[in-house]
């Protein structure tokens, strides 16, 4: 037989089961939190930590039949969309610099140095890899984390649990984000990328006009060396554009949070 004093225990964790399903869902998919390398364990306490009080912001309470039922399988279905939007929004922001080292790693024939991605944990190009990183602590430097963690607690006052549906707007206007991550990743890339262009435009003249010269014995090399001179004095801009592709992911993610 339970105490009386426990008698609400088993209540209390089911509200602490449904706070966790928002930001925990959108931890999954969101850059950083959702690196393979981030143990399950800490997700789901900062999950628990952002989603506790956030709950507590609007009224609520379970269903009557409880989570086993079409309502309660309603509610989670909807915390769990919310929360993935609302990842998912950062996370192609994010992207941008992913795009943009693979752009730069083709223009100057590395597409075939491949390394790991701790975040993914798929086989990403190197350049690629690199510009993660930086986009990881551009991220991590803007309080990136900080401000996705306010938009999904902001997301609860004009997105109540069980009335989180995303309406028609939300949605298009994500997947018109989503063709937007090109635009984002190339631009990022223009500088470096065109100036190589012209690289191999030249690579192109002198193996006409010296048709003896092996190309790729000497294509390969100045094609690397002015992609590597050309990145550290595009770096400045190279990062301003992450920078900002980064912020148009959370500004994507709060338009969804508040309803829009």
């Amino acid at each position: 037989m339970i105490p009386g004093g426990f008698a609400g225990v088993e209540a209390q964790l089911w509200l602490w089961l449904v706070a966790m399903i928002r930001p925990g869902a959108a931890f999954l998919v969101a850059p950083v939190f959702g690196a393979e390398g981030v143990p399950v364990q800490l997700r789901l306490i900062i999950s628990l930590a952002i989603g506790m009080p956030a709950l507590d912001l609007v009224p609520f309470a379970l269903p009557d039949d409880g989570l086993a039922s079409f309502a309660g399988v309603a509610l989670v279905a909807s915390e769990v969309m919310a929360g993935l939007a609302l990842g998912f929004a950062v996370q192609i922001g994010f992207s941008a610099a992913l795009l943009a080292g693979e752009t730069i790693g083709n223009a100057m024939g590395l597409g075939f140095a491949g390394m790991v991605d701790p975040l993914s944990g798929a086989s990403t190009p190197a350049l690629g890899q690199l510009l993660s990183i930086i986009a990881t602590f551009l991220f991590l430097a803007m309080g990136g984390h900080l401000a996705l963690a306010a938009i999904i607690i902001e997301s609860y006052r004009a997105l109540p649990p069980g009335q989180a549906w995303l309406g028609a707007e939300s949605i298009h206007g994500l997947a018109l984000f989503g063709g937007d991550l090109f635009a984002a990743g190339l631009a990022i890339a223009l500088p470096v990328g065109f100036s190589l262009v012209l690289v191999q435009i030249v690579m192109g003249m002198l193996a006409r006009s010296a048709p003896a010269m092996n190309l790729f014995s000497v294509g390969l090399p100045a094609t690397l060396l002015a992609g590597l001179v050309l990145m550290a004095i595009a770096a400045p801009s190279m990062g301003e554009g992450i920078t900002a592709a980064i912020e148009r992911g959370l500004a994507t993610a709060r338009q969804i949070a508040t309803g829009r």
